[in-house]
């Protein structure tokens, strides 16, 4: 019987060849990634610009007297505060209720046009960091999350009920959301101080899939 004999400058060139291999593997499943993350930002870069001329293209003429703007990443903005509601108060004013009656339909159709890429349509509400006689930030803190959520349900519930959207409303039922962010997201003035009167506003956000598909593969390499 022959006995056969492996140093070990063979054994560990035979282990350095192994770790090479699942370094080799490893770098084309992230260059894969990088390659897909790509691809997904163009499209998801293309189908925003598409949707934002789309935007601008309905509304425009109907922004300076609904005193609302759409930002670059097509989020609707009404930043009126005593147009939307009372102080402190979450029942839709007549003029904000007359407001939705012509945005929201016409904001639906436009979307429908991109519904095999929209994962979400949500409706904030945002609030300033005051409240009446409370000094208390964490007081404060959670009146404003109760009211900004409150807001933004009596919004979505409103336009949900509108006649003019009954034949969409079961993808109307897959897609929105209410969110409450109370004065997470405030909107400051140059010298840094709060603007309150801007910060009080309610918005229309989409959520796209190529969001959510960017979203999965970081979260899969931060668990790595």
């Amino acid at each position: 019987m022959i006995q056969e004999n492996v140093s070990l400058a063979d054994l560990m060139s035979g282990l350095m060849m192994v770790f090479l291999l699942i370094a080799v593997v490893f770098m084309l499943d992230v260059q894969q990634e990088k390659n897909a993350m790509g691809e997904i930002a163009l499209l998801a870069e293309q189908s925003r610009s598409q949707l934002h001329d789309d935007l601008m293209g309905e509304f425009s003429a109907d922004l300076k007297q609904w005193n609302a703007v759409i930002l670059e990443d097509n989020t609707v903005r009404f930043k009126a505060p005593k147009v939307l509601f009372q102080s402190g108060q979450s029942t839709l004013r007549l003029k904000f209720k007359t407001i939705l009656d012509d945005f929201f339909p016409r904001y639906v159709s436009i979307l429908q046009g991109y519904r095999d890429e929209i994962e979400a349509i949500r409706i904030e509400g945002h609030t300033s960091s005051y409240w009446q006689n409370v000094n208390d930030v964490a007081i404060r803190y959670l009146k404003n999350v109760e009211l900004s959520q409150q807001r933004a349900l009596s919004t979505l519930k409103y336009c949900y009920q509108l006649g003019s959207v009954k034949d969409k409303r079961e993808w109307l039922q897959k897609m929105l959301r209410a969110n409450g962010l109370a004065f997470a997201q405030r909107i400051f003035n140059e010298d840094g101080s709060e603007n309150a009167k801007k910060s009080r506003r309610v918005e229309f956000k989409i959520v796209t899939k190529a969001e959510q598909k960017l979203h999965q593969i970081l979260v899969k390499h931060l668990e790595e």
